[in-house]
């Protein structure tokens, strides 16, 4: 009887090690010792807010002589500027706002302000930025920041902001 339960001692050795020598080849064959991770997904890039805006470029407006909605070289600069920006950043939409100061009837106000507006996003199309990024509103005299009724206040008024949709 101990002849026989070495036999069998024997047998269980031989078939561990080779239930072990098997998932040894099993485990070299797959070429992995471990599972793998999937490579992390970048994140998108953050969405620029009107801080970076204001950051970035010179100013977030341009101002109009009287009566007036002619871009000069000072505000076509800071247009281009503008324009460089929202290049870089083509998933951002703007909104043109057009004013304009208190002299005048609230129509006239409001149809310059328009104008005022337009200039700026036909200038703004002009450097490349898809109209359908932009919208425009004109406020006319409805939202002064200058709120004397001096010349001073009234240049702060003429306006056209750049606003960079939230």
């Amino acid at each position: 009887m101990v002849g026989s339960v070495a036999v069998t001692m024997n047998m269980s050795r031989n078939s561990f090690r080779a239930a072990a020598l098997s998932a040894l080849v099993f485990c070299a064959a797959c070429g992995a010792s471990a599972p793998r991770r999937p490579a992390p997904v970048p994140l998108p890039p953050p969405i620029p807010t009107r801080f970076d805006f204001l950051q970035s470029v010179p100013s977030d407006r341009v101002l109009f002589d009287q009566d007036s909605f002619s871009l000069d070289a000072q505000d076509r600069a800071v247009l281009d500027a503008q324009a460089a920006w929202l290049q870089r950043f083509p998933m951002v939409s703007v909104t043109i706002e057009g004013h304009s100061d208190e002299r005048g009837t609230r129509e006239y106000t409001l149809a310059l302000a328009d104008r005022r507006a337009n200039a700026v996003a036909g200038y703004l199309q002009f450097r490349g930025i898809p109209a359908s990024r932009m919208s425009v509103v004109s406020w006319g005299k409805e939202r002064p920041v200058g709120l004397g009724s001096d010349e001073s206040s009234w240049a702060q008024n003429r306006r056209a902001v750049t606003a960079v949709a939230q």
